[in-house]
């Protein structure tokens, strides 16, 4: 079996190779001229240079591919211009699934993400039955994501056999840009979050999110989504998690939401005005007022999927950062 993955050089995408080469497929992936190309070092793969804006690129990397996991996106928090972030995760999918469609592709994995999963009002976990809206999703990256995955919900509607996965708070290594996420555990390990806010993430491996695309692929359901979590985690655990792996103190500091919006709004007005970045962004405060929790019983019911506890991901994301010299 054939497989093209898009996103392959990226933290998600990256593992999902690994597990596709385990698993010995044949590999293929998309990459763009100027990727960071080192999280396919060790792999057997073959490279197609291209683009999810370039339809001709697409349907030349999907020529004889029995499978498309289709993993690439664009994620970003406080985005300076977010025409971009639709540009990739929507229309760019909408492009890849039509090449696919083109050519035949037997199945399509779309890897959507929890950004898109409402959650109860009562505080419980999100699941993929939890009603959402585009008027529900917080900032340009949950919007476009939204409106990316009812792309592929379209595609399914249409008789493409496209399975959804949505990933919740992926940790581990290989995360090279690293995503917002990663930037959270690269802070936490580095001593630079001395204080926390009052919400929680929803904590798998990234590879385990691997795992579980494999086994949509296998045994999911077309036009379904599948959440492909871990365990739910308070941001103070979380960086009690991390803290003793680097020989730290965990932060003890809790910031009430009023406190830190402001400082997010002076941050990327700092940003602007110096051409730089913030780790603290508007975006990323707002979407903190709500406990990003989610249960994955859909997948384990229908796709056997399971997940390893989170502080093996945090283990795992600490070693990787070392071994880059970033902490």
């Amino acid at each position: 079996m054939k497989a093209l993955v898009t996103g392959a050089t990226g933290f998600v995408g990256a593992a999902v190779a690994r597990a596709l080469g385990r698993a010995d497929w044949q590999l293929r992936a998309l990459v763009r001229a100027n990727s960071d190309r080192r999280n396919l070092q060790g792999l057997a793969v073959d490279v197609v240079t291209g683009d999810l804006g370039d339809p001709d690129s697409l349907r030349r990397a999907l020529t004889g591919v029995d499978a498309l996991f289709h993993v690439a996106a664009d994620y970003r928090l406080g985005a300076r211009d977010p025409r971009q972030l639709y540009a990739v995760n929507v229309e760019g999918t909408r492009n890849i699934l039509r090449a696919a469609q083109a050519s035949g592709v037997s199945r399509v994995v779309y890897t959507s993400s929890v950004a898109t999963i409402g959650l109860p009002a009562d505080g419980s976990p999100g699941s993929e039955t939890t009603a959402a809206g585009l008027k529900d999703m917080i900032g340009h990256y949950k919007r476009s994501k939204f409106q990316a995955e009812q792309v592929a919900l379209e595609a399914a509607r249409g008789g493409q056999p496209v399975v959804i996965v949505n990933p919740s708070t992926p940790i581990g290594p290989g995360d090279v840009k690293p995503t917002p996420t990663g930037q959270l555990v690269l802070d936490a390990a580095a001593g630079r979050m001395p204080a926390y806010v009052d919400t929680g993430l929803n904590i798998v491996h990234v590879d385990d999110v691997a795992a579980g695309h494999l086994l949509a692929f296998e045994r999911g359901r077309v036009g379904e989504r599948y959440i492909l979590g871990g365990e739910d985690l308070m941001l103070r655990d979380i960086l009690a998690l991390i803290a003793p792996l680097v020989g730290r103190r965990p932060p003890r500091i809790r910031l009430p939401y009023a406190a830190v919006l402001p400082l997010a709004y002076a941050a990327e007005f700092a940003a602007r005005l110096t051409g730089g970045s913030t780790r603290i962004t508007v975006e990323g405060v707002r979407m903190a007022r709500k406990r990003m929790f989610f249960s994955s019983a859909k997948a384990v019911r229908e796709l056997g999927y399971h997940w390893r506890p989170p502080a093996r991901a945090f283990e795992d994301a600490v070693a990787w950062l070392r071994d880059q010299g970033l902490i």
